[in-house]
């Protein structure tokens, strides 16, 4: 089986086309549990080593297939899970900022300073008004990181070797549940132990973007079940395939299907195809069009802190729970 296909057992055998989609919980396939540091599946529930969040990038070159949402409401629907999470804004947009309720204009202190000036994640990151959930966020500097950013040595693992050096530098020796003592680390930084860092994405496939894969172990495509959306898929199967050649041959992948409108039979039928050709590769938590998500960004909180009962709100917080499943 090729590389590209580690984590999509659906090239090998399909799966019953759906008539209805519909949000599930499912079981978690072993496949995707053992992959986050290759241990056995018997032992996929065991809680992660200190300083070892999980990081996921959620990306797509096709704009509008609710990259940000995504971040903003998954992060979060797993704090209310007790997890500690921190959102980093990649987007020279900066939507991500905006929908937690910073003005991208006013911020000091921003990705930008991560990038090019060599600034910690920590130094960077502000609190917003959900506990447990960080922003590291993105300003208008962000729009000379396509330009400037290759000219740096090794500028692709920026991220991976920030996080690495940041976050996670007693990953391999710390046993769960206890902490290095004396360590130069905690002298410079104040530890924060994060279960998660999500990483949102500029709508193309770039400097920035590339950083974003290099440093992750687990890749979310959000897609609208629509053709232009889906036929993008195919570039990002590309660049997927090459960062696991070069850079980063751990990374995962998975689909997450955005914006479905049930009464839309184009809708359901490329619903349909996508679980056909990428089986287990697609969440089975499906997330639907949802008027709630927009007003959530305009009052700069998440979904599930402004209408928790919503439609919106509940489907992240199944989607948080199949990535708690699959992982720990």
């Amino acid at each position: 089986m090729d590389k590209d296909e580690q984590f999509c057992s659906a090239w090998s055998g399909e799966n019953p086309r759906r008539s209805e989609p519909e949000t599930r919980q499912p079981d978690a396939p072993a496949s995707f549990a053992a992959s986050r540091a290759g241990q056995n599946p018997a032992d996929a529930s065991r809680p992660p080593s200190l300083y070892n969040p999980l990081v996921i990038a959620i990306a797509n070159q096709k704009g509008g297939v609710a990259k940000t949402t995504t971040t903003a409401s998954l992060g979060g629907a797993l704090t209310t899970y007790g997890k500690e999470v921190l959102l980093v804004d990649l987007d020279p947009q900066a939507n991500l900022t905006l929908a937690l309720g910073r003005d991208p204009g006013r911020v000091r202190g921003s990705i930008t300073d991560v990038l090019f000036h060599s600034a910690s994640l920590l130094s960077v990151s502000r609190e917003t008004s959900v506990p447990g959930l960080d922003l590291v966020p993105a300003n208008a500097g962000m729009a000379l990181a396509e330009r400037f950013l290759p000219v740096r040595k090794d500028y692709e693992t920026i991220l991976r070797r920030t996080i690495t050096d940041e976050l996670r530098p007693f990953a391999s020796e710390a046993a769960p549940g206890s902490k290095p003592a004396g360590s130069s680390f905690e002298k410079n930084f104040p530890v924060i132990e994060y279960n998660y860092i999500i990483l949102d994405c500029p709508p193309f496939l770039g400097a920035v973007t590339l950083n974003a894969l290099v440093a992750a172990d687990l890749l979310i495509l959000p897609t609208q079940p629509e053709f232009f959306s889906a036929h993008a898929l195919r570039t990002m199967m590309t660049t997927i395939r090459q960062v696991r050649q070069n850079q980063n041959p751990k990374l995962i992948f998975r689909v997450l299907i955005t914006l479905l409108d049930k009464r839309n039979r184009i809708h359901r039928q490329i619903h349909d195809q996508i679980y056909k050709t990428f089986g287990e590769g697609v969440f089975q938590t499906i997330i639907e069009v949802d008027t709630k998500l927009r007003e959530s960004a305009i009052e700069g909180k998440p979904i599930m802190f402004h209408k928790a009962q919503s439609r919106g709100a509940l489907q992240y917080d199944a989607l948080a729970q199949e990535i708690m499943r699959y992982v720990w």
